[in-house]
Parts: C-alpha cells; sequence; structure tokens
C-alpha cells in the first residue's frame, strides 16, 4: 500500500512523495530512493521498488526534486520551466531535507534508533553520495549506474550556454526538448567545493554499494570504477552486473521486472540487510 505526501521545501516549492510499507514506519528501517537526470519518482521501476522494499519490511520513501520537470501529473513533463531552473545545489538541499521530515516524524511516528539508506540512480546517485558525505543521519548507501563527476559537458557547450542562456537536451523518450537556463551552470561554478564527488568519496565511512552494468551506453561502466577506486575500500564493495545497461533492463513504462532486475534488487536488499544488522 502506498501513501502521497506534499511536502514544502525550505524555499517554498512543493515536493511530491509518495511512501511505500506505512506499517513499517515505527519499527522498520528507512529507504529513500533518489532519481536521476530526466528522471522521476513513478518512472519505470519506481513504484515496484517502492512495493518490493516494503514487502521486506522497510519504509520506503520515493519523490520528485522539486524541479524535475513533473508536476502533478506523476508521469508527464508539463513543468518544463521549472526543470529550467533546476540545480545540483538544489536536489542536495531537498534531500537533505526529505532525510530531516523523515527523522522529525513528518511521516508518522518511528523509533529514534531506526537506520535510513539512500539508493540513487544515475546523477541520483552521486547527488547521494554527496548527502551521504556530510549528513550522519545517513547509515548505509547505494549507487546504481552512477556518473562519477558533475562536469558533463564540453567547454563548447559551455560557451554556447553562456551566449545564449540556456542549452537544450533531448528527452529521447517523449521527444521533448528540455531547457536548462545558464543558472544550472553558475550554480556549478559556484559550488564547486560541495560538488566534489572526489572530495566526498574520501569522507563516507558508512556500507556503500556501487552497482553498475557492463552494457551502460549512458554512464560508462569506467565512471563506477573511478568512484570505487577514490572510495574508501574499508566500507565499499562494486558489483558488475553482466549483459545489461543504464537501468537494467527496465523500461517506461513498466513491463515487469526482468532476471537482472531481480539481481539488481536481491543485491541491494541484501546489502541493506546486512549493514543494518551489522551496525
Amino acid at each position: 500500500m502506498s501513501q502521497n505526501y506534499s511536502f514544502q521545501t525550505t524555499d517554498g516549492f512543493n515536493i511530491f512523495i509518495t511512501t511505500y510499507g506505512n506499517s513499517n514506519l515505527e519499527k522498520g528501517n528507512c529507504l529513500i530512493l533518489v532519481h536521476g537526470f530526466k528522471g522521476f519518482k513513478d518512472w519505470g521501476f519506481g513504484p515496484h521498488l517502492g512495493e518490493f522494499f516494503a514487502q521486506n519490511k522497510y519504509f520506503v520513501i520515493t519523490f520528485n526534486f522539486s524541479h524535475n520537470g513533473i508536476g502533478e501529473n506523476f508521469t508527464e513533463f508539463t513543468e518544463l520551466d521549472k526543470f529550467a531552473e533546476n540545480t545540483y545545489s538544489r536536489e542536495i538541499s531537498e534531500l537533505n531535507q526529505i532525510i530531516s521530515a523523515y527523522k522529525n516524524n513528518f511521516f508518522g511516528k518511528k523509533n529514534s534508533d531506526n537506520k535510513i539508506g539512500l539508493i540513487g540512480h544515475s546523477r541520483g546517485g552521486a547527488i547521494s553520495i554527496i548527502e551521504a558525505s556530510k549528513n550522519k543521519n545517513v547509515d548505509a548507501l547505494v549507487a546504481w549506474a552512477t556518473i562519477s563527476n558533475f562536469d558533463r559537458f564540453t567547454q563548447k557547450q559551455k560557451d554556447e550556454w553562456y551566449r545564449k542562456g540556456f542549452i537544450e537536451v533531448l528527452n529521447v523518450r517523449t521527444r521533448q526538448k528540455m531547457r536548462m537556463n545558464i543558472s544550472f551552470l553558475e550554480d556549478f561554478e559556484k559550488n564547486s567545493e560541495l560538488l566534489n564527488i572526489e572530495k566526498a568519496l574520501s569522507k563516507i565511512e558508512i556500507p556503500f554499494l556501487i552497482l553498475h552494468g557492463d552494457q551502460d551506453l549512458a554512464v560508462s561502466i569506467k565512471e563506477a570504477e573511478i568512484i570505487y577506486n577514490l572510495a574508501n575500500k574499508n566500507f565499499t564493495q562494486l558489483e558488475i552486473i553482466k549483459g545489461t545497461g543504464h537501468t537494467f533492463d527496465i523500461k517506461h513504462p513498466f513491463e515487469g521486472s526482468s532476471k537482472v532486475f531481480d539481481i539488481v534488487k536481491n543485491k541491494t536488499i541484501n546489502f541493506f540487510n546486512s549493514s543494518f544488522s551489522e551496525n
């Protein structure tokens, strides 16, 4: 069973949240799913994951970043004006606020010793790495198909960005041209310390699992190897999933799980079960 919420951020924007396993809230540990670029909580595997982890006795939080382009229609990009104004630092701040909301019983009463795990996909994995490096409330971290740095654009693209005041990226699935304003690039350049993934990885001293498909064309497997090499090996595991790509054989709309995704789910739940039982 799921439940929907609207949460207002400190700067007055709405975040749409769906939770799963509310009956697990008081006694179960919490998992927070963090979507990536052009992603959203109800994309493909999102609801399926919420139900899967809830069935395994977790309280699960899925949410849309306030500026991911998804509004009250949870499956369509109807807020491209907000998408254009999104930034990395906004997403880090909003993830922090979601964690604080859980800790402060926004979703209902829980035990004070319940643990929190983050699962970030693609860019959401990098956002989760940054947050886990500075938020002591995070007890374990899983990064799926995650980028190893935030600087994803060539100098030529940046020059054009400054000249025009925006760039456009194509959403291959919807065929929408999605504008990103110059504020995105300015935020990245202004907050280079906050957005330093190498520095963040050096600070992570909690159980950390990296999962990456060896046929990922969107984020090369080399990026998983970079993350692993920069991370503390006393806490970090790297698992390469053979024969799969960026979304582990899952499409949108969701058509059911797959053998590969079942492997990913089981590795993830086993990791959290083990990590939380040892803490």
